[in-house]
């Protein structure tokens, strides 16, 4: 890298040349290319700020070895795919704000980031600001006193027509992506300082507000309450202008904030208005900015960039502000049409999904279907939005993974879970390459009656005439087991299901169900899924009637009958990651169903070998239901993209029969 960090701007609207601006009068950077998405716009914001290189497209710019990094300044739909692509060509990315659409794109760009060792910052320029610093100074201190309440807003009335960018549904437009997101990012940020930390996350958050002829906010307001007992008013909105300014209230005096935006654009100097409770007059602080707002921006990327992310806002503090985001809009209904199941019909780097070249995935069979299964296999029970399954199952799919488990009483009552599988499957075009595994007679529907009701709306759901592999989701012992088979066999001659399987079958139920069926000329279950991890589950997960099998006398039946198992919980909940130790109580349901000293002696020597063999623990208790003597196919529930890379590991790991044992407390 040069002395000065060299810039490429994807994108030539206002805020790039804004940005190009802050560029030129930074310390630390220099405009060596711009990219449009046509040849005149580039090639005349270039002459504008005298910039060398000017490209027709952004896969142009990328490709410049001598650009370092990108300021992506596109509409906020393009934020993500063109993030990851600056991520994969190795540039370093300020991205204008919001950092994403929403949360699972978020997190899809910041695992990019990391996987790919570059830098990125979500570009929240007056969060570099010396006023900035400032005000976190002054809450820091004391003089306030305990806050008790913030006061923020960003709003204006546009004149722009209902079909501009403002107001886009396409564009993600309306009033809480464009502007609401400052107000709620400097209002975590002060109850943050309040309470001694980088920012804080509200702990409750209501919203209201007006969706205009397009769908998106006209004008929205939120009330937040962070754990420390602060309390927040948000208001932003395109239709309505309102003073554009921050109140901090404690239990000694006031903070007044009236350019709390844009501090340093344009002039030299900000003030801070004090007052004392009761007082009568004020004090003014004086903030003098010897720099362009976006030339600070510029130098604080600059200063940071080899610690590949920016205290003036960390991935985690972009993480807490899209996750608020995505409440207030939940909050008042807005869902942006490319949100909705009908309409994710691309992937986040609008390439063709497909299987990559070096996809690490191991594969197995199980009888009676043609397709091989991935050792690994999908849990889509948190799949409830289209955006979140969309990112996941095509980060899933392209390192090999091909089966996907849901059931009908996922998501229940909307069934989310299942109508976004199915809709990810038909509209990525990937039914003949994907095992599915649908689990329904459930809770109030656990008799024969209730499963034929639920698979035949579950398949509704799904979109789809049949599944590959049906599987009752929990035993009713107060079924006659003979009642069970006779209604799974009239629903595979139906052709409503390939093969079937049970869930949560203790031993002596799987061998009833067995011999039944053969005596009475049926095909017989094909795959079992119960609970099975290396730690040994102490108490009944969700307090329900859950078989494991992950004791001795189970594992020898499934050894000996070589029948195939998917594994729940095979990662025993977290139990092997930092979430776990003797000393950390805060979350209940772990230490209800997994604190024991067996298990804590089993958790030493995973981070051992872990340790010896250079993996995450998590890699070695996954990898020993992995390597166990009968054919697993561990389900793993990850969260986002990076979980999926650290799962896949695990299959790299060889255990031999002496570890496996030592590992299990039997040597």
């Amino acid at each position: 890298m040069n002395d000065r960090l060299r810039w490429g701007i994807l994108g030539t609207g206002l805020i790039a040349k804004r940005f190009a601006k802050g560029v030129k009068a930074s310390d630390t950077g220099e405009l060596v290319a711009v990219g449009s998405r046509s040849r005149s716009t580039a090639e005349s914001f270039a002459k504008e700020f005298e910039i060398p290189r000017a490209y027709a497209s952004y896969e142009e710019l990328l490709a410049d070895s001598g650009v370092d990094a990108v300021y992506v300044s596109t509409p906020h739909p393009m934020h993500a795919e063109w993030t990851i692509k600056a991520a994969e060509a190795g540039k370093h990315i300020l991205v204008e704000k919001p950092i994403g659409m929403n949360t699972p794109e978020a997190l899809a760009m910041i695992d990019a980031a990391r996987e790919h060792d570059v830098f990125l910052m979500e570009a929240f320029m007056y969060r570099c600001t010396p006023q900035t610093r400032k005000i976190v100074e002054i809450v820091r201190s004391g003089v306030l006193g305990e806050i008790r309440m913030i006061h923020a807003s960003f709003s204006y009335n546009t004149n722009a027509p209902a079909d501009s960018r403002f107001f886009s549904q396409a564009l993600g437009g309306g009033g809480i992506l464009d502007v609401g997101c400052y107000p709620l990012s400097m209002a975590r940020l002060i109850a943050g300082a309040a309470t001694g930390k980088p920012f804080d996350e509200p702990a409750e958050l209501k919203g209201c507000g007006h969706l205009g002829v397009t769908g998106t906010d006209d004008c929205a307001v939120a009330s937040l309450r962070f754990p420390g007992g602060i309390c927040a008013e948000l208001s932003t909105g395109l239709r309505v202008a309102q003073e554009e300014v921050v109140w901090i209230y404690g239990s000694e005096a006031s903070l007044f904030v009236p350019t709390p935006w844009v501090a340093g654009y344009g002039y030299s100097e900000s003030k801070l208005i004090l007052r004392k409770n009761y007082a009568a007059d004020s004090q003014e602080i004086i903030v003098r900015h010897d720099k362009d707002l976006y030339a600070v921006e510029a130098d604080a990327v600059a200063a940071s960039i080899e610690k590949r992310q920016a205290p003036e806002m960390s991935w985690d503090d972009s993480l807490g502000n899209i996750r608020a985001l995505d409440r207030w809009r939940r909050e008042i209904g807005l869902v942006y049409d490319l949100e909705k199941p009908e309409n994710a019909l691309q992937t986040i780097t609008h390439r063709p999904l497909r299987k990559s070249a070096d996809a690490p995935m191991k594969y197995g069979k199980i009888k009676g279907l043609e397709k091989p299964v991935s050792r690994l296999v999908f849990g889509c029970d948190s799949n409830n939005t289209m955006p979140d399954t969309s990112i996941m199952l095509d980060e899933f799919f392209t390192r090999g993974g091909n089966a996907f488990d849901t059931s009908y009483a996922y998501g229940n009552p909307n069934g989310a879970p299942e109508i976004n599988l199915g809709s990810w499957v038909r509209q990525r075009g990937v039914r003949d390459q994907v095992v599915v595994i649908e689990k329904g007679a459930n809770f109030a529907k656990g008799n024969p009656e209730g499963l034929t009701y639920e698979l035949v709306h579950g398949l509704e759901r799904l979109q789809m005439d049949c599944v590959d592999i049906y599987m009752i989701h929990r035993d009713n012992e107060q079924v006659p087991i003979g009642e069970w088979a006779d209604v799974l066999n009239e629903n595979l001659k139906a052709g409503r299901m390939k093969i079937f399987g049970l869930s949560n079958f203790s031993i002596p139920r799987l061998k009833a169900f067995d011999e039944y069926a053969r005596s009475k000329g049926l095909a017989s279950f094909s795959v079992v899924s119960n609970q099975l991890s290396l730690a040994r589950v102490l108490a009944p997960l969700w307090d329900m009637h859950l078989v494991s099998s992950s004791d001795c006398e189970s594992r020898k039946w499934f050894e000996k009958t070589q029948t195939p198992m998917l594994s729940w919980s095979s990662q025993a909940r977290g139990f092997f990651t930092d979430r776990a130790s003797r000393e950390n109580k805060s979350d209940p349901e772990l230490c209800r169903c997994w604190y024991g000293e067996e298990n804590f002696r089993r958790k030493e020597r995973v981070n051992e070998l872990a340790k010896k063999r250079g993996v995450e623990p998590i890699n070695i208790a996954l990898a020993w239901v992995l390597n166990l003597p009968f054919p697993t196919f561990p389900l793993i529930g990850p969260k986002r993209p990076a979980e999926i890379r650290s799962c896949l590991a695990a299959l790299e790991v060889k255990l031999s029969p002496d570890e496996m044992k030592w590992l299990d407390l039997e040597a």
